[in-house]
């Protein structure tokens, strides 16, 4: 950013104050709320956020500064907007698998089909497309999340939403695209679980470890008298 471009100081102490009057605000409309979805606190925060994202670019601008403070983004300021007794709920379920052993998949498959066999003759589980839909058409999602192991399927992602209505949908209303439509600021409550959520520093110190006990083996099966001195190995050797 060029000279003639930067902030001015006044600019930026203009945009500190506001700061400050936006934390009295959002203080005061705590101070007074009427229930946990007041939408005066809600406000406040938004105001409060917009403020100290102003000042923390004009800051940077400026002085190549910034803030202690993480702005959220704005779908994670957003306000809960559903009734405040819900008559109906929607659970929304993601879980991904990888197919990890897919012979272990089509095995289970064909013993759950010669355990149903009713004299006829089908191969629906004899490829992974069929052995999915004999799988699941057998089992609960619960009990394949339970056993996914036993079935050759390796765990991703999963995600639980709960979601708010005023009334119930109306049968099969949403069956041809269940996800769609869904209101983030109906979302009552959600449940995450990934990989990233792993703790990365414990795996860290783990093969730290272990490469100081591999260093000490290393370091074991040398011993050289104080006069030894090494020479250049052959490289015919």
């Amino acid at each position: 950013m060029s000279d003639a471009a930067q902030p001015t100081a006044a600019e930026v102490r203009a945009a500190a104050e506001a700061v400050k009057t936006a934390l009295d605000r959002h203080l005061a409309a705590v101070e007074r709320r009427s229930g946990d979805d007041d939408p005066a606190v809600y406000e406040a925060f938004n105001e409060l956020a917009a403020a100290a994202e102003a000042y923390d670019e004009l800051l940077y601008d400026r002085y190549d500064e910034v803030t202690p403070f993480e702005i959220p983004g704005a779908e994670d300021a957003l306000p809960y907007t559903g009734p405040e007794e819900p008559n109906a709920l929607s659970v929304l379920i993601r879980r991904d698998y990888a197919v990890a052993e897919p012979q272990r998949l089509i095995a289970q498959a064909q013993r759950i089909e010669a355990a149903d066999d009713d004299g006829t003759d089908t191969e629906a589980g004899s490829t992974v497309h069929g052995a999915l839909g004999v799988l699941f058409g057998e089992f609960e999602p619960d009990e394949i999340a339970s056993r996914h192991k036993e079935f050759g399927l390796e765990e991703g992602d999963s995600t639980l939403w709960v979601t708010a209505a005023d009334d119930p949908a109306d049968p099969g209303e949403w069956l041809e695209a269940p996800f769609e439509g869904v209101d983030p600021q109906r979302v009552v409550c959600r449940f995450d679980v990934s990989a990233v959520f792993d703790d990365e520093p414990d795996d860290d110190i783990g093969d730290d470890l272990a490469d100081e006990e591999e260093t000490e083996e290393l370091d074991d099966g040398l011993e050289l008298d104080e006069d030894e001195d090494l020479e250049p190995l052959d490289a015919e050797r």
